[in-house]
């Protein structure tokens, strides 16, 4: 499977190597075993849909960045802290050691993963035709290109440097294109410090990253820096997308769906409680030896920016998704993804699972 520009977000790649060793798997045990025909008394959803759920047994889902607090992430993080999950009677593990998600979902090891914008869900699906986007989280692209303070245009990196994580993702491509940069003049650097400061002291004068992270991180030090955002160069995107294995889309959808449910339920309480939410993130964090790498202050930074790229999107409700939304990113895959065989959108996402979980405004929260 080809290397997906989710790697490219830089806010966990640098921590993620001391854990990738260990699985951390955080895992629930439904109140009822398997067959036993009843539901929990305090289960939301009714005996046959709770037996559903067990018999579905155990759902796996892999956070390939870790503790980062971005949406399709955290939610699913709170929903098993909060016993949404337990609620529907769905047994839910969660491995948080950056394992390539993409690669044990398509082959069914694991059930559930997220990405971080559909030109990583289409970068995939020319080389796995086992993945099911159900979830697109928000329609601002998240990346950015920042550098040093003197940078006052793209243009000016003509002559300069840019760094890169892993590889030039679609979106940059757009960007510099769009600014008329001619490229040829530009030094591509394939970066493997991740620390932000190295802008700031010109060791080379821009990196493509990720908005909610590093530029934040230079922010709360109060060091000068340059940013150009995809919409400053007429470049759209999308925020973060939910992918399923496709195989148990199709065999346990109304599983699936509860699944989605329990987690939209807890992003919604992010969205509302903030700190309570980043509280207990951060905790996990800790309590499963990846502290350092996700302190509180940093996920309280990233969830800032995050929340309102998903309060924003166009979609309307969290998680709702459209052919749409994704039309210009497809096409700029198309131009600088260098993929062959690329599927059309359509057979790339389901489009119904997550907005018929919503009634009007609200999400159906299900009783018995």
């Amino acid at each position: 499977m080809a290397t997906s520009p989710a790697e490219t977000r830089i806010r966990i790649a640098a921590t993620l190597t001391c854990v990738l060793a260990a699985t951390l798997t955080l895992g629930a045990c439904s109140a009822q075993s398997p067959g036993s025909g009843t539901a929990p008394a305090d289960a939301a959803v009714d005996a046959d849909s709770c037996q559903r759920n067990q018999d579905a047994g155990t759902i796996t889902y892999i956070s390939g960045y870790g503790y980062s607090a971005s949406a399709g992430q955290l939610d699913v993080f709170l929903a098993k802290e909060l016993g949404y999950f337990d609620d529907l009677c769905l047994d839910v593990e969660i491995n948080a050691s950056g394992a390539n998600g993409q690669q044990l979902v398509a082959s069914g090891q694991a059930q559930f993963t997220a990405l971080g914008s559909a030109s990583d869900v289409m970068l995939a699906a020319a080389n796995s035709k086992n993945l099911t986007a159900v979830a697109t989280y928000g329609t601002t692209s998240p990346f950015s290109i920042f550098g040093n303070e003197k940078l006052t245009s793209l243009k000016d990196l003509e002559g300069g440097s840019l760094g890169y994580f892993i590889n030039l993702t679609p979106i940059a491509s757009a960007m510099l294109d769009n600014a008329g940069v001619d490229v040829s003049k530009v030094e591509m650097v394939k970066m493997t410090n991740y620390d932000p400061t190295v802008v700031v002291r010109e060791q080379v004068d821009a990196i493509v990253g990720y908005a909610s992270n590093q530029p934040e991180s230079l922010k709360a030090q109060d060091l000068p820096f340059s940013e150009f955002l995809p919409a400053d160069e007429g470049v759209e995107g999308t925020y973060n997308v939910m992918e399923v294995n496709s195989r148990f889309l199709s065999e346990h959808r109304e599983v699936a769906a509860d699944f989605m449910r329990a987690s939209l339920k807890a992003l919604q309480y992010c969205l509302d409680e903030s700190d309570a939410c980043i509280d207990t993130l951060a905790k996990l964090a800790e309590d499963n030896n990846q502290g350092a790498a996700f302190p509180r202050d940093q996920l309280a930074r990233t969830w800032a920016v995050e929340s309102e790229w998903v309060r924003t999107s166009t979609g309307g409700h969290p998680g709702v998704q459209t052919e749409a939304m994704w039309k210009p990113e497809y096409a700029l895959v198309e131009k600088y993804g260098d993929v062959k065989g690329l599927p059309k959108i359509a057979e790339m996402m389901d489009v119904d699972l997550v907005a018929d979980l919503y009634d009007g405004d609200e999400l159906i929260w299900p009783a018995k």
